[in-house]
C-alpha cells in the first residue's frame, strides 16, 4: 500500500473512525494515520492492536471504547478524544452490522437492532462532532452505505433499508452543513473480505465477484483511496454524494 499513500496529505488533522478495531475501519485508520492524521479508533471492541500498528509505523492514534447506540456514551467518547487530540476534523461512520435473516423470521427487535447501529448511531456521532467542525469552518464526514441497495440479496431487508437511510441522511446532512464548510459523502462498497463477512454464507464470495466488472473479491484496502480523497481538501466541492467503490457491480 505504501506506493499509493499521499505522504502527509492529512497532516494536522484529527480523524475519528468508528468500528476501526478491525476490517474496513482498521484499513481506514492505517491509511489516514500513514498520511499524517491523528486517528481515534472508536469502537465497542478494544482497538489497542490497531493503535499499536499505527504507533509502530510512526503515527499517532488512540483507542476509545464506546457504545455508538448510546448518545451518552458517544458524548463521553467525544470528550475523551478532545482531551487527548483536540478538535476533530474528520468523522468516518464505518461501524455497522449486516445479519442475514429471512423476513418471515425477522422480529421488530431484529429490525431495530440494525437501524440502531447502522442509522441512529450516525445521528449521535454527527451531533457530538459537528459543532466543533462548524466552529472552525471545516469538516469532513464520510458514511458507509452499501452497493446492496442496487443489487438486493435475499435475507437483508432490514440491512438494505438501513443503508438507504444512510444515503438519505448523507444528502440531508450535506445540505444542512454546507454553509459551515463541512462536506458529507457516502461510500458504497461491494462484499468485502473481512473476518465478519467471512462468518456469513461462503457462497457469497463465489457469486458476488462474478457480478462485478472486476472479477475478484474486494478487500478493505480497495476503499482507502476513496476515503483519503473525500476527507482531503481536493474534495472540497464534493458533497451529498454516494460513491460506489464496488468493482463495477452497480453501474449507474
Amino acid at each position: 500500500m505504501s506506493d499509493r499513500i499521499n505522504e502527509r496529505r492529512h497532516e494536522g488533522r484529527t480523524a475519528v473512525i468508528t468500528g476501526a478495531a478491525a476490517g474496513i475501519g482498521r484499513a481506514y485508520a492505517l491509511r489516514l494515520a500513514a498520511e499524517g492524521a491523528a486517528v481515534a479508533v472508536l469502537d465497542r471492541a478494544d482497538g489497542t492492536a490497531v493503535v499499536k500498528e499505527i504507533a509502530d509505523a510512526g503515527g499517532r492514534a488512540i483507542a476509545v471504547q464506546a457504545d455508538l447506540t448510546d448518545p451518552a456514551s458517544v458524548v463521553a467518547a467525544q470528550g475523551e478524544i478532545a482531551e487527548q487530540f483536540g478538535p476533530v476534523d474528520v468523522l468516518v461512520n464505518n461501524a455497522g452490522i449486516y445479519p442475514n435473516q429471512p423476513f418471515d423470521t425477522m422480529t421488530f427487535e431484529d429490525w431495530r437492532a440494525v437501524f440502531t447501529l447502522n442509522v441512529d448511531a450516525l445521528f449521535h456521532t454527527a451531533k457530538a462532532f459537528t459543532p466543533g467542525m462548524r466552529e472552525r469552518g471545516w469538516g469532513r464526514i464520510v458514511n458507509m452505505t452499501s452497493n446492496s441497495i442496487g443489487l438486493v440479496i435475499p435475507g437483508f431487508a432490514h440491512y438494505v433499508a438501513s443503508k438507504m437511510g444512510v444515503i438519505g441522511f448523507t444528502r440531508g446532512l450535506a445540505t444542512d452543513l454546507a454553509d459551515a464548510g463541512i462536506t458529507v459523502n457516502a461510500i458504497a462498497p461491494s462484499l468485502v473480505r473481512t473476518a465478519t463477512a467471512e462468518a456469513g454464507p461462503a457462497e457469497f464470495f463465489d457469486a458476488v465477484p462474478q457480478l462485478q466488472a472486476i472479477h475478484r473479491v474486494q478487500v478493505p484496502e480497495d476503499l482507502t483511496g476513496m476515503l483519503s480523497f473525500l476527507v482531503s481538501d481536493d474534495a472540497a466541492f464534493v458533497t451529498g454524494q454516494t460513491l460506489y467503490v464496488d468493482g463495477g457491480l452497480v453501474r449507474s
